[in-house]
């Protein structure tokens, strides 16, 4: 089994300011084009998703840029949770939401 190493690039709180701002952006450029933000608002990841969303490609950039399979997203999600326990709900929640047998029940 291998073992996932995700290097520490900032704080938690910080990663949260530039996935805030990076979210404020993409609102402003949808906005600037005429788009209806009851329409699109829904569809935005929130901040912490945003956040998990980044350390993986992370992950991904430290194992060569190479996808993940499954199993070694499943493994980098988890250990993003373990390294930032404030996560942890988010992380599930997106684990939840990509596994089609939790859509079925």
């Amino acid at each position: 089994m291998e073992e996932v190493r995700i290097e520490r690039r900032a704080s938690l709180e910080v990663l949260r300011a530039e996935a805030s701002e990076e979210l404020g952006v993409v609102v402003e450029e949808r906005l600037r084009h005429g788009e209806d933000p009851w329409a699109f608002m829904e569809e935005l990841p929130t901040v912490d998703e945003l956040v998990v969303h980044m350390l993986r490609a992370d992950a991904i950039i430290a194992d060569g840029g190479r996808l993940p399979s499954h199993v070694r997203h499943y493994r980098v999600l988890r250990q993003i949770a373990l390294e930032h326990p404030a996560l942890t709900q988010t992380v599930w929640r997106m684990l939840d939401q990509n596994d089609p047998r939790a859509r079925t029940a």
